[in-house]
């Protein structure tokens, strides 16, 4: 009895004595560089956040601050310097947990304010609640899965480094232990996990890129790829193949927007399953494009898809239309994976594809009478731009010119475009760069050219189609360190006036924003609208005879489009997973 009731059960002081010890535990300095991150991550980029985003995003941030201030501990710890003791730093570890907690619970209060500081721009509905418990939550849970994925490396580190220490002294061993773990997770990492998970993945796009549309059937027209006709069987086109094929305008289409006679646009398109090799299927895209004409009409665009294989058609109705229908086009599909992945898993094929369809073509469009052949452009949107860049070689066209090319969106890996930001005048933005009098490259955003209109042009006229918002084109790996040069002020039309740049942050931000870049209405992010693409196509080909009434009509009319297909887009997807 004296024992129960004079003291309390040993059981009972577990809890506060493990909570002081994980109190203690915690790296001070880590603390305060994750709230930090965490804090500066809720700030505003350029794609506004769902809770969901934005809980990852601070999450990993708070991760990665915590795991600087872990590796500076154990720096300071292996270099033998005087450490604090035990009560020292749970007194301060007590301090700097209240000191974040303030930081956190003030930055979580504004998150509302900082993402409609995008959304306005962007003319989205404002946000009521910015969800900072949701928030909270997903970055909770993204904190320990990455801090469990920390304590097994960790635990690598310290089985290598021990088995290690047998045969080496101990500070060698720590290093070769701690490198055996990195490479041991690099390998599961690359080889086992990334790896199945791209075979997966190509696997399911592969699929899904086979699957005939029951709302696109074959064509009848012997005029059509893919049709009994054609040199390319329907089936082989490939999904995005076929809705290229399918949803183009009609000649009665385009009459009744231009108020002239206009014919039926010419669409060439080789799936990825027509021929085993590249060269084998720009082979058999130029034979079908001589069959069905394409050399015979005013302009022919050599057009490079994203990495599924799909075409904006917002880009190609906008020609089309512009050239009352009397254009070719030609494309060659490389891949089946989306954008990002085919970027990181064969970069190479999107190249080599490019290359080849442009070669072909092109070698054979110089051989035509130069007053006989039609005007060559080339076109691509995000990878599709990138690989079209790379599929020209300038010395190997100076003699004989190519027309122009209309690149949007393209990625921050781009040479050219790279090169020529780099480049730019001084005093110009570097979203919407000037480059030496206008006569070779312009930049075009939603307000349009950054030069005048009736500025004189050389022979090739290059156009570079970006938003500001579009973190696809300006995300850069050396945000890590410095601040971008798009930052600057002026800043473009769509970008936060509240965006900060942070070390390391911002880079993660804007990774985040890369990936969900097609999450914004059109016009904004990396969705180009077609009222843009008009204004591009103008300037890349200069035609006339549009009046501003019918510009604005066409705009209008193609704006109109955009939605309806769209809608159908959304439609048959959901009717293709049952609901």
């Amino acid at each position: 009895m004296e024992r129960t009731g004079s003291r309390p059960p040993a059981f009972a002081a577990l809890p506060v004595g493990w909570l002081r010890r994980r109190i203690e535990g915690l790296s001070g300095v880590g603390l305060a560089l994750g709230t930090l991150f965490f804090a500066a991550s809720l700030t505003p980029s350029l794609i506004p956040r769902t809770a969901l985003t934005q809980g990852a995003l601070a999450g990993a941030c708070f991760g990665v601050g915590y795991l600087i201030g872990v590796f500076s501990r154990w720096l300071w710890i292996y270099l033998e310097l005087p450490a604090p003791s035990p009560r020292l730093r749970l007194v301060t570890n007590y301090i700097i947990g209240i000191f974040c907690l303030s930081i956190a619970l003030l930055f979580l209060w504004q998150v509302a304010d900082w993402q409609n500081s995008i959304r306005t721009l962007m003319d989205m509905e404002p946000l009521t609640s910015g969800h900072p418990v949701t928030v909270s939550l997903y970055a909770l849970a993204t904190f320990i899965v990455l801090l469990v994925i920390g304590r097994v490396f960790a635990l690598a580190v310290s089985r290598f480094a021990r088995w290690t220490h047998r045969y080496v002294p101990r500070r060698v061993a720590n290093v070769v232990g701690a490198a055996l773990a990195i490479v041991l997770f690099w390998l599961l990492a690359n080889d086992v996990l990334l790896r199945s998970a791209f075979y997966m993945a190509d696997s399911s796009f592969r699929e899904f890129d086979a699957l005939i549309e029951p709302e696109r059937p074959q064509p009848t027209d012997p005029a059509k790829t893919g049709s009994p006709a054609s040199l390319v069987a329907w089936n082989l086109l490939g999904r995005a193949g076929r809705e290229f094929i399918a949803s183009g305008a009609t000649a009665a289409d385009i009459s009744a927007v231009s108020g002239k006679q206009a014919l039926e646009p010419i669409r060439v398109y080789v799936g990825l399953a027509a021929a085993e090799t590249a060269e084998e299927r720009a082979a058999l895209a130029l034979e079908e494009l001589r069959r069905v004409g394409g050399f015979e009409r005013e302009a022919l665009v050599v057009v490079t898809p994203t990495g599924t294989g799909w075409i904006d058609p917002a880009a190609l109705d906008a020609v089309e239309y512009l050239y009352r229908g009397d254009i070719a086009s030609v494309a060659l599909q490389y891949s089946y994976l989306s954008s990002p992945l085919s970027l990181l898993v064969q970069p190479e094929y999107g190249r080599e594809a490019a290359r080849a369809i442009f070669s072909t073509v092109y070698d054979y469009w110089r051989t035509l009478p130069k007053d006989a052949r039609p005007k060559l452009y080339l076109h691509g949107l995000s990878l599709g731009a990138m690989n079209s860049e790379r599929s020209l070689e300038l010395f190997e066209i100076i003699g004989d010119p190519i027309n122009g090319a209309l690149w949007s969106g393209p990625p921050f890996e781009s040479r050219m475009w790279r090169q020529i930001t780099d480049g730019r005048n001084p005093g110009s933005p570097a979203w919407l760069p000037e480059f030496r009098d206008g006569g070779f490259a312009r930049f075009m955003n939603q307000n349009g050219p950054n030069v005048a209109v009736d500025a004189p042009w050389g022979p090739t006229r290059i156009v570079y189609l970006q938003y500001a918002s579009d973190a696809v084109t300006f995300f850069d790996y050396r945000d890590l360190y410095r601040q971008p040069a798009w930052m600057a002020e002026p800043r473009g039309p769509d970008v936060s006036p509240e965006l900060r740049w942070y070390p390391l942050v911002t880079m993660l931000q804007l990774a985040v924003d890369m990936a969900v870049a097609a999450s914004t209405p059109i016009g904004h992010g990396h969705v180009y609208a077609p009222q843009h693409y008009v204004d591009a196509w103008l300037a890349v080909t200069g035609i006339s005879g549009w009046t501003p009434d019918q510009l604005a009509l066409l705009k209008a009319h193609l704006a109109e489009r955009a939605g309806m297909n769209e809608s159908a887009d959304d439609e048959a997807e959901q009717s293709s997973r049952g609901g």
